[in-house]
């Protein structure tokens, strides 16, 4: 039954097929998948209940690999280890546990185990032991067999992506996983995913790798940091955004390339922990926004000739946030 509640992204990997290889002890009826199909409703995604021994559980899935090609894999967890090894596409790779044989042994992961989904097979339950470990082990090893070549190096490099939660106590994989792959980011959350992070972390990186596979370029939205945050720091002694500055981000990253503007790099602690995913290597340093080339520039203080088309923050038609929402979206309107 569809989650209400679960915004949808209907133009999002439209057309397109995604393969989700879920974690350990779950199947493809996981509510990821789920997640999955209601937000991005025109594309198809296929969730097979992956085999508990690994050598099998790679032979299912580079078969469907080679019967489905998927536009994107995503994997989560144990899923992620696979991901990243199923080479010649577009990955996610979500808190992978890419030392699988030693995450199931740190983490008492043996004896008998239940399911947490239903699968197609009907077992509930399957049983872990040494030899089991074992072969998780010598999968893991299997990690990162990127060509020698370093032309096709550079490129697979470039076809995955790991997100990893800044609260996950199960698995953490961020430094070896950042040794081989540039595109490494952390995402405010725990090990399992749910429809916040999927919001907020997974489906900006999707919106990424869609645009990058259709040559799409959106328009450009500048956003100077004084117009995102207050004076007055909160509890933790950050500044606090303004109200309606989060929602403003989420509707703009839809339809936008959304980059933020400031004077030095000290926003970047700032900008990791409001905005998060979406700010990745979105940050602009300069003392001039009027020479960067765009379609709007959102500031207090107009400064030069700005080559982007300048809304002005705090005057009488934009006084808040809550008034270039309402810009944008009859701006969407009429486009």
């Amino acid at each position: 039954m569809e989650n209400p509640f679960i915004k949808q992204f209907p133009e999002l990997m439209a057309g397109k097929t995604i393969m989700y290889c879920h974690g350990f002890a779950s199947s493809g009826q996981t509510g990821t998948a789920q997640y999955l199909r209601q937000m991005m409703p025109q594309a198809r995604v296929i969730a097979p209940d992956i085999p508990i021994h690994p050598e099998e559980a790679m032979s299912l899935l580079q078969e469907l690999c080679d019967k489905e090609q998927p536009d994107l894999i995503i994997g989560t967890s144990m899923g992620g280890m696979y991901a990243e090894q199923l080479h010649g596409f577009d990955r996610i790779c979500v808190n992978p546990a890419l030392e699988m044989g030693e995450t199931m042994k740190a983490h008492g992961m043996t004896g008998t185990q239940q399911f947490q989904n239903p699968r197609q097979d009907g077992m509930k339950e399957f049983y872990v032991d040494k030899a089991l470990i074992k072969e998780y082990r010598e999968r893991s090893e299997q990690r990162f067999r990127l060509s020698a070549d370093p032309v096709q190096r550079d490129k697979e490099r470039q076809q995955v992506w790991g997100l990893f939660g800044d609260r996950d106590d199960v698995v953490n994989t961020y430094d070896m996983f950042r040794e081989v792959y540039p595109q490494a980011l952390h995402f405010h959350g725990e090990h399992r995913l749910n429809d916040k992070v999927m919001l907020h972390s997974v489906i900006p990186v999707i919106r990424w790798i869609d645009d990058k596979q259709e040559g799409r370029e959106r328009p450009i939205i500048y956003i100077s940091m004084e117009t995102a945050h207050g004076t007055a720091p909160g509890k933790d002694g950050r500044l606090q955004p303004l109200p309606s500055f989060q929602k403003a981000v989420e509707l703009l990253t839809a339809h936008y390339q959304v980059f933020f503007v400031a004077t030095d790099p000290s926003s970047d602690s700032w900008l990791e922990e409001y905005v998060n995913v979406p700010a990745w290597h979105h940050a602009v340093y300069t003392y001039r926004p009027d020479l960067l080339y765009g379609d709007f520039l959102i500031s207090r203080q107009k400064v030069g000739d700005p080559m982007a088309t300048f809304l002005e923050y705090g005057s009488d038609t934009f006084k808040t946030w809550d008034d270039l929402i309402v810009f944008f979206e009859r701006l969407k309107e009429t486009t």
